[in-house]
C-alpha cells in the first residue's frame, strides 16, 4: 500500500517520454498479484511498471516497438522493480519466456540468486517448477511452462535464442549496437514481446552507444519508446540532502545516509554526479574517429594515381583477416580502403599471401603490426619474396595519430559507407587506448563482439607509404 508522502514517478522524473495511444495498462492486474504475494513496490516503481505494461487500444504493448529505457543512479531497486515484475508475468502467463542478461556474469549471476529465493516464498514458491543452476544455463522453470534464462554478454550470451516474449538488458550503459543488434531478434517471432534497458549514466570509456543512442531518441520525440530517467538537477550541488532525494527516491529508508555519505567521500566528484546522483555527462561519446568529419571525408570518386601500400590485420580471435589499402599522392593527401576482408575461421589465410604476392612488384609497403595475430603470416610473405614492414607500440601511436590529423585537415578520403561496410562499422565502434605516457594513442575496440582489423589495416597502410623508401614507379637511371 502507497502513502500519500510517497513521490509519483512524474514529480521526481527528470525526463518521462510516453508512447503515444496508451488505453489502459496490465499493471493494475499484475499490482493485485503482488499485493496478494506481499509483494510492495513504491509509488514511483508503480508508475515504472504502468509505464512497462501499458497498452495501445490494439491490445500490444505501447513500448513493444521501441523498449522500456529507465536510467538512473545505482541502488535504486531498479533489479527489484522489473526482477518481481518479471517472476510475475512468468506466474500468471503461461508459456512466457524471458531472458534476463547483463554485460558481467557477476551481475546476472546476483539478478538469478535474488529470484531464486523467492522458491522460498510460501505462495510464489509454488508456481517454480525447477531451477537450473548449471553455469551458463541458469535457468528458472515455471510449471505453467514459463521460464526465465539468465546470462552474461561478454560470455556470448543469448545468440541464437529464439521465441522470446521479454527481454530485460541489465548494465545497459555496456552495450554495444553489435550486441543489440544479435539479441534483439530474438524477440521478432513473439505476438507481444517487450524490451526493457536499465542501467546508469555510462563513464567515460563504457560501450555505451546503444544506450546513449535510446536516450537521444527518446528526447528527440521519437514514438515507441518509454524512457525515464531518474537524476538530480544537472547543476546540483553534490551535498545538498533533497538532491540526493531527488535521485534517490529510495534515500534514506532504504539507502541510508551513512551509505550516501561512503559513496560521497570516496567518489570523485564526476564519478558521484554518475553514480550517486544519476546526472549525465553529456559528453560521454567515446567514438575514437569524429562520425562528421568521417562523414565529410568520403568520396565516390577517390583519386587513385599515386604510391600504393597495403597492411595486414587479424582479430584478436583470429576469426578475420583483413587487408588494407592506401595511395599517397604527390602532395602527401592519402586515400584508404578496404582492399579485401575475409573469414579466416572458413577461408583461411593463403589467399591473403597470394593476393600481396601478385601486388608486391607495384607496391611500395606491406605492413604488420608486430603485436598483430597476422604475424604468423610473416614467414610465408618472407617466402613469397616480400618485405613487410614491422611496426611497434611507438609506430603504432604515430599512426593513429597521423589518421587523425590527416581526417582533421582534410587530406584523407575513404569510400562511402555503404560501400565499406567492415571499416565502417570498425570506425563506429572504435575507441582509443593510451600508448605510454607521452599522450600517444592506439585503437582499440569497444566490446567483445567488436572487430576494429579493418580500422588498423587501413591505418597502418597509410602509415606505410609514409615512413617506406621504396618506390617501384622511379625510374632507374642506367650507367654505361
Amino acid at each position: 500500500m502507497t502513502t500519500p508522502s510517497e513521490p509519483r514517478l512524474s514529480d521526481i522524473a527528470t525526463h518521462l517520454t510516453r508512447p503515444t495511444g496508451i488505453t489502459g495498462s496490465d499493471f493494475t492486474r499484475l499490482n493485485r498479484v503482488a499485493d496478494k504475494c506481499g509483494i510492495h513496490f513504491d509509488r514511483w516503481q508503480q508508475g515504472v511498471l504502468w509505464l512497462l505494461l501499458a497498452k495501445r487500444g490494439d491490445g500490444r504493448y505501447a513500448c513493444g516497438e521501441g523498449g522500456l529505457v529507465l536510467s538512473s543512479c545505482r541502488q535504486i531497486g531498479k533489479t527489484y522493480t522489473i526482477g518481481n515484475a518479471v517472476f510475475l508475468l512468468c506466474a500468471v502467463h503461461p508459456n512466457l519466456t524471458a531472458v534476463w542478461t547483463a554485460h558481467h556474469t557477476r551481475t546476472s549471476d546476483q539478478t538469478f540468486n535474488d529470484l531464486c529465493t523467492l522458491e522460498r516464498h510460501p505462495l510464489l514458491g509454488r508456481y517454480i517448477d525447477r531451477i537450473r543452476r548449471a553455469n551458463g544455463q541458469q535457468e528458472l522453470r515455471f510449471k505453467n511452462g514459463s521460464r526465465i534464462m539468465f546470462g552474461a554478454r561478454e560470455r556470448g550470451f543469448g545468440r541464437g535464442l529464439h521465441s522470446v516474449d521479454v527481454e530485460v538488458f541489465d548494465e545497459a550503459q555496456i552495450l554495444t549496437q553489435s550486441a543489440l543488434d544479435n539479441m534483439v531478434a530474438i524477440v521478432n517471432t513473439s505476438p507481444n514481446p517487450l524490451v526493457v534497458f536499465m542501467g546508469n549514466p555510462p563513464k567515460p570509456g563504457d560501450v555505451s552507444e546503444a544506450f546513449e543512442d535510446k536516450r537521444r531518441a527518446a528526447l528527440n520525440g521519437v514514438d515507441g519508446i518509454a524512457y525515464i530517467e531518474l537524476s538530480a538537477d544537472k547543476d546540483a550541488d553534490p551535498d545538498d540532502r533533497d538532491q540526493w532525494a531527488k535521485a534517490n527516491p529510495s534515500y534514506p529508508n532504504r539507502t541510508s545516509e551513512e551509505a550516501m555519505l561512503r559513496m560521497r567521500n570516496l567518489l570523485t566528484d564526476d564519478s558521484f554526479r554518475r553514480e550517486a546522483l544519476g546526472i549525465w555527462d553529456e559528453h560521454t561519446a567515446t567514438h575514437a574517429i569524429d562520425p562528421t568529419l568521417w562523414a565529410q571525408a568520403a568520396t565516390n570518386t577517390p583519386d587513385m594515381d599515386g604510391l600504393k601500400g597495403f597492411a595486414l590485420d587479424m582479430a584478436p580471435d583470429r576469426s578475420s583477416l583483413c587487408i588494407g589499402a592506401a595511395v599517397k599522392h604527390g602532395d602527401g593527401s592519402l586515400h584508404i580502403e578496404v582492399a579485401a576482408f575475409k573469414d579466416a575461421r572458413h577461408d583461411g589465410t593463403r589467399w591473403a599471401i597470394d593476393w600481396i604476392r601478385e601486388r608486391w612488384p607495384k607496391t611500395a609497403a606491406i605492413t604488420i603490426d608486430a603485436q598483430s595475430p597476422a604475424m604468423s603470416l610473416l614467414p610465408d610473405l618472407k617466402k613469397a619474396h616480400v618485405r613487410p614492414i614491422i611496426t611497434n607500440a611507438s609506430d603504432m601511436g604515430r599512426a593513429c595519430g597521423k589518421f587523425l590529423d590527416d581526417l582533421a585537415a582534410g587530406t584523407l578520403t575513404h569510400l562511402p559507407d555503404a560501400d565499406q561496410p567492415a571499416l565502417a562499422l570498425a570506425v563506429k565502434n572504435a575507441v582509443t587506448r593510451p600508448i605510454g605516457n607521452s599522450g600517444a594513442i592506439g585503437w582499440n575496440k569497444m566490446g567483445a563482439d567488436t572487430d576494429i582489423s579493418p580500422l588498423v589495416a587501413c591505418t597502418l597502410a597509410a602509415y606505410g607509404l609514409n615512413v617506406t623508401t621504396r618506390n617501384p614507379n622511379r625510374k632507374q637511371r642506367v650507367m654505361r
